[in-house]
C-alpha cells in the first residue's frame, strides 16, 4: 500500500485554518460503521449498516489520511464502529506508520471497544502506536451485557491486559449514563488508576435514533464531578492531548481523570479536529449536519489537486460550534447520523 507521490503532495501544501483561526491538526477517521457490539447510547438494536461497496478501500483511506497529514495533521485516530472488525485493517495501520517514521505524524492512535485487542495489541504496538482509548462503561458483567446488548466483559478485560502487556498506554472512556453507571464511577476510577490507566468521563450526545430518549440517559458531568469532589481531592491539569477532555489529578489515587462535556460546557473554542467517515464524507463538526464529499474528488484524479481544493473548501466552512441540546422539549437527536457512522 502506497500513498500519494511527492509531486501530488505539493498541491496539498496549504495548511488548514478555519474561519475562526483554529488550526486543524487532529483527524479522526472511521474505517467502518460496523461494530460487534450494540451499545444502547450509540446504536439501535437493528442497525442497518452501509453496503461494503460504499466504503472507501483501505488504499483510498491511506491516500486520504496522507493528504491530511501533508496539510498539517499531526494526530490521527482510527475509529469506527469498531475499527478492528474491518478486514485487513492492519495493512492500513502498517502503511500509515510510515508517517511516524518520517516525523510528519506525531501520533497514530485508535479508539476501540477492546473485544479484538487480545489478537491485535502486539501488532498495533509494532506499527508505532503507543496509546489507545478503550470504551468501557461498567465493570459489572451483567450490566456490561445489558448496555452492549450481548458483550462479554471478560473478553474486553483480557484485551486491555494484552494491550498493556504489549506496551500500549490505555485510557478508559466511560459514557456517564443516568441510573446505570453514575454510582459506579468511583469504582471505575479506582480500578483504572490502580492499573495505571487514565479514565475519561463523557456526557451522552444526541446523535442518531437509538429507540429511546436521550433525556433518560443524560447525566451532566458537572453533577458527577461535584459528587466526586466530596470524596476525592482533584487538581486541575494543563494536559493537552489534542482532544476535548479537561483533566484533573486525583490525589487519593494518583491517576488522571478527564471530563468531556459537550452538553454542559462545550469545547468548541479550541476545536482542532475534523472527522472523516468510512465513505469519505468529511464532517468538520460532530454536532452539526455539515458534510463534504471527499470520495468524489479522491476518485476523480490520481493527482491530489481536486482533493486538496475540496478539503480547503470544507475547512473554510467549519462552523464555530455545535448545537447539541438535550431536554424534554428537544428529546430527539441533534444530528441524524449515529456516532458509529461519524467516528467517535
Amino acid at each position: 500500500m502506497t500513498g500519494p507521490t511527492s509531486t501530488s503532495l505539493a498541491s496539498l501544501a496549504r495548511p488548514m485554518t478555519d474561519p475562526f483561526g483554529r488550526i486543524i491538526s487532529y483527524l479522526r477517521v472511521s474505517v467502518t460503521d460496523r461494530c460487534d457490539l450494540r451499545c444502547l447510547y450509540c446504536m439501535s438494536e437493528d442497525m442497518t449498516f452501509l453496503p461494503k461497496a460504499d466504503l472507501l478501500t483501505l488504499e483510498e483511506l491511506d491516500r486520504l489520511c496522507s493528504a491530511f497529514i501533508a496539510k498539517g495533521v499531526k494526530k490521527l485516530r482510527l475509529t469506527g464502529g469498531e475499527p478492528l472488525v474491518r478486514r485487513n485493517l492492519m495493512s492500513l495501520v502498517r502503511s500509515l506508520s510510515r508517517h511516524l517514521d518520517t516525523g510528519a505524524l506525531r501520533e497514530l492512535t485508535m479508539t476501540t471497544n477492546g473485544t479484538q485487542l487480545a489478537r491485535y495489541a502486539k501488532e498495533l504496538h509494532g506499527c508505532g502506536m503507543r496509546r489507545i482509548n478503550v470504551s468501557l462503561d461498567t465493570l459489572d458483567p451483567e450490566k456490561f451485557r445489558a448496555i452492549t446488548r450481548w458483550g462479554d466483559l471478560d473478553k474486553v478485560l483480557a484485551g486491555i491486559e494484552a494491550a498493556r502487556a504489549a506496551g500500549l498506554a490505555v485510557k478508559i472512556n466511560t459514557v456517564a449514563l443516568k441510573h446505570f453507571n453514575e454510582d459506579e464511577i468511583p469504582q471505575l476510577m479506582q480500578w483504572a488508576h490502580g492499573n495505571g490507566m487514565a479514565l475519561t468521563l463523557i456526557e451522552v450526545m444526541p446523535m442518531g435514533e437509538i429507540g429511546e430518549g436521550r433525556i433518560d440517559q443524560y447525566v451532566p458531568l458537572s453533577l458527577l464531578r461535584a459528587r466526586l469532589a466530596q470524596r476525592y481531592t482533584m487538581t486541575d491539569l494543563a494536559d493537552d492531548t489534542g482532544g476535548p477532555a479537561r483533566y484533573v489529578r486525583v490525589s487519593e489515587t494518583g491517576g488522571k481523570l478527564g471530563f468531556i462535556t459537550p452538553m454542559t460546557h462545550n469545547f468548541c473554542e479550541s476545536c482542532n479536529r475534523v472527522r472523516i467517515t468510512c465513505t469519505g464524507t468529511l464532517h468538520t463538526c460532530l454536532g452539526q449536519e455539515d458534510a463534504s464529499d471527499l470520495r468524489k474528488p479522491l476518485r476523480a484524479s490520481a493527482a491530489d489537486d481536486l482533493l486538496g481544493a475540496a478539503i480547503d473548501r470544507a475547512i473554510g466552512s467549519k462552523p464555530k460550534g455545535h448545537d447539541f441540546i438535550i431536554d424534554r422539549r428537544h428529546n430527539r437527536p441533534s444530528v441524524s447520523r449515529h456516532m458509529s457512522v461519524t467516528g467517535g
